[in-house]
Formats: structure tokens, sequence, C-alpha cells
């Protein structure tokens, strides 16, 4: 029999599961504390049950933390780049930021991705599998054990398109938000989404207070049909309309990623285009300097076409910040890391 993933239970879910072996239903409360607040990796490790209780937990369920393959730190800003190895092999990475207002993680939500976005080395060998609610909540409980110190503010923007990974992205909220877990508020969760129109429609129905975060890269489609294949599927129109649904049903403000790429979307011309497309919109634009990566030959844009793109979104009264370039001598960039580490293992 196939032990199963107690990590990735609810706690009505767990409940269920102890009344099942004939415990009693508090000792459901005891062991979801232990895997979500002492973060614990193993049964052995529960010393307020009985040992025949662990017995029937280790043959019945199975506790799957990624394990850390691979840490690096970043001299300049002190970001660490993670490398996990999960239970079948697969290889996924995460990225923790140090801010002045918390530690900052950035998490994968697949292994790979078949979105197919040109500047993204985590698409290049396309999507092995999705990750389940335990191997996404284990990378923030890993690096929170590795650091010492709590995690408080998520990002799922790592390898992967959360939003084809739909259900277990909204059980992976529900066990980071909950009260007898972590903790975590919504408000401090940011998903993105290349623009899986279905499945923003089906987020703004959950009502949640997470920020929703939109890679456009693009003021029109045809430029983005260039750089993103899901543009062939979904318009910018579509994508702006599931936004305006999305903002009605939780009133919270929606942020727009847009890498500049040298050449490519980094005009005076574009910046006005994005401009006149979100003035209606309740929404924050995030410049994102590319990251060059070996595979494709996008390069980064020049300091004065980035400011001068920045300037002309708020001279239309558009929010806008340029990210801050974190990592980059440990090859920060979504899938970067992952890819030269499985290259390593087949040579």
């Amino acid at each position: 029999m196939e032990r199963l993933d107690i990590l990735s239970m609810d706690m009505e879910e767990l409940n269920n599961y102890i009344v099942s072996i004939g415990e009693k239903k508090f000792r459901a409360a005891q062991i979801y504390e232990w895997l979500h607040v002492k973060l614990a990796s193993s049964f052995s490790d529960m010393s307020n049950l009985s040992k025949n209780l662990r017995e029937v937990l280790e043959r019945d369920c199975i506790i799957r933390m990624p394990r850390i393959l691979e840490m690096y730190e970043s001299k300049i800003d002190g970001t660490r780049k993670y490398l996990f190895g999960l239970y079948d092999g697969c290889v996924i990475e995460s990225v923790l930021m140090k801010y002045k207002h918390g530690n900052s993680v950035c998490i994968s939500s697949q292994v790979g991705c078949r979105m197919g976005c040109r500047f993204c080395a985590s698409t290049i060998d396309g999507l092995e599998r999705n990750l389940t609610p335990s191997e996404m909540i284990g990378q923030i409980y890993m690096i929170q054990k590795d650091i010492g110190e709590r995690v408080s503010n998520i990002v799922v923007m790592g390898s992967g398109e959360p939003f084809d990974n739909y259900d277990n992205l909204i059980r992976f909220i529900g066990l980071i938000t909950s009260e007898k877990g972590l903790n975590i508020s919504s408000r401090n969760i940011t998903v993105s989404t290349c623009g899986l129109v279905p499945n923003i429609i089906r987020f703004a129905d959950e009502k949640l207070q997470v920020t929703l975060a939109i890679s456009l890269h693009a003021p029109n489609d045809e430029k983005r049909r260039e750089i993103m294949p899901v543009a062939n599927k979904y318009s910018i129109d579509e994508i702006l309309k599931a936004c305006h649904y999305f903002y009605d049903k939780t009133k919270r403000r929606i942020t727009f990623e847009y890498s500049l790429i040298e050449h490519v979307n980094d005009s005076k011309e574009e910046a006005l285009a994005l401009a006149k497309l979100l003035q209606k919109l309740n929404c924050h634009v995030n410049l994102i300097p590319v990251n060059p990566i070996k595979e494709r030959d996008y390069k980064h844009s020049k300091e004065e076409y980035i400011m001068k793109f920045k300037r002309i979104l708020e001279d239309n009264k558009v929010n806008v910040t340029i990210r801050r370039e974190m990592g980059a001598d440990i090859n920060a960039a979504c899938g970067q890391l992952r890819r030269s580490y499985i290259k390593e293992q087949k040579e």
C-alpha cells in the first residue's frame, strides 16, 4: 500500500485519518503542530505521541520533505539559492531573499514548466511533473529550519506555472496560512501567472487576500506572442478582463511583471502603449531587467532605457518600481541552477 502524504493533509483530513485508526481527535492537532509549527521531518521526533502511534504513522504515512542538495549564498546581498532533491530524484530550486521587512522565499510550483517563455531557463526542458502541496510547503520549511528564522513572505514565482498546478496551489495556500500552522498572512503571499485566464477567474472566486502577479512582458499581442507562447491562446484583452474581475472580487491591487529585454520590448513606444493599457486598472508594474541565460540571446536593457521606460509610466500615472537585482553572482534566475546541476549529473 502506498503511504499517505501526511504533510499535504489539511486538519480535517488528518482528523479523519486519526479517528480511522482508533485514536482520539486531539492527536491530530498534536501531529499537525509537529509537522507545521515544529517542522518535524520524522515521526520519531514526535515525543508526546505513544510509541505504538508513531509506529502506525510510520507504517501508513510519509513526511515528504525536500532535502537540500546544494546552497549558494550571494556575496553581494546575502541572497541564498537552494537546490532541493525530491523523493523520486527530481530537482527543484528556491530562493531566499533577505529584506528589512523580513525573509521572503520564492518557491517552485512544478518540476520544469511547459509554458515556453523565451527568456526563462525553467521551461527549456519542458514539464516533468506538478509539485504536491507538501513539496511546495517543504521548500519553505527547509529554508526556515536552515536559517533559524521565520519566513514572512512567500512568492510562488519560481520554476513552473502555479495556475497549471491549480488544485495543489490552493491546498498549499490553505496549509501555509492555517492558524494552526505557520499562519502566514494571505496578504504576504504573491502568486504569479503567465495568464491562464480560466484559472485567474477561478482564483478570483476563491476570494483569497493573495496578491496576483501577471507576467505580461509586452504591451500588445503581437509582441507578446514572440516571447510568450501562451499569448497564442489568451489575448491581453482577455487577461485584463480577468484582472478586472479579480479586483472586483478581492479589491486586491494587481501586479504586472514586465521583463525588459534590450531592443525587444523596451522602447518609448512600448512604454506608452503599456501605460495606455493599464491606466484604468488599480495596479502596479514591476519592471524586471531580464536575467540573460546562455540558451537565449536576450540581453539586459541598458540603464538609460530602463529609467526612461519607468519615467514614461510614472508620467502617465501608472504606479511602477524597478525590481532590485538580487543574487546575480549565484545564478538566482529561475531554472539556471537546476539546469546546471542536471547537466553536471549527466556528464
